[in-house]
């Protein structure tokens, strides 16, 4: 668990008519739209980053920068988008959402962190709507599954090191915040406890709410 899901987010800004601008652009680099909402004022939130990392639930890959992608028709026949991570190193990291669910894409910040999550209205009806009044609430608390985390200066540069010290394509945190480091692609494999075929059709989970359609998190 991070700080941000400890203790919540300080600033929340839903931005607005995201995928009308990721449709009408075809890919929005992460690092260019924080920039872009900076700029603007959004919320008075100021971030610098130079690098990211991408949050699957547990999983953690760093990145020099993560895109949003268009996907008109999806590999499955529906509209989908995608976020592909320059991954550190030779890794592949890339995310398939189904675009049929409701989506939102907030901008957030607190104690020296950033992120751009993203939640359905479905992941938040079955899971959060009990505990949670609005969907931006269960975003503040911390509670989505999905998203790009900022960093710079010293913290980018130890999310960085600690990934190419190692030939595992992703890093691990668990509940209690403890990192674990698989040593192969296999022995990944064996943390999140699925098959190859399991985890790229659908993450490794059987949860269709959560949208995900495709994953690769590899290391060549």
């Amino acid at each position: 668990m991070t700080a941000a899901q400890a203790h919540g987010w300080t600033d929340v800004y839903e931005i607005p008519s995201f995928f009308d601008r990721l449709e009408e652009a075809g890919g929005i680099p992460v690092l260019d739209l924080v920039e872009e909402l900076t700029a603007e004022g959004a919320a008075d939130i100021e971030i610098d980053a130079d690098g990211v990392v991408y949050h699957d639930r547990g999983i953690r890959v760093p990145g020099y920068d993560a895109t949003f992608v268009h996907e008109p028709s999806g590999s499955r026949g529906r509209p989908a988008f995608s976020v592909e991570v320059d991954s550190v190193g030779p890794r592949n990291t890339w995310a398939v959402f189904d675009r049929t669910l409701s989506w939102d894409v907030y901008l957030l910040r607190t104690q020296g962190m950033a992120a751009v999550a993203w939640l359905s209205d479905e992941e938040y009806r079955i899971e959060e709507a009990e505990q949670f009044a609005t969907k931006r609430d269960a975003v503040a608390a911390g509670r989505f599954s999905f998203g790009v985390y900022l960093y710079a200066g010293e913290d980018w540069q130890e999310r960085k090191d600690r990934i190419e010290r190692t030939n595992a394509p992703a890093y691990l945190r668990s509940e209690d915040g403890s990192i674990m480091l698989p040593s192969t692609q296999s022995e990944f494999y064996e943390y999140v406890n699925s098959t190859p075929t399991e985890f790229r059709t659908s993450g490794g989970s059987d949860q269709s709410y959560l949208g995900i359609l495709e994953l690769e998190i590899t290391i060549d």
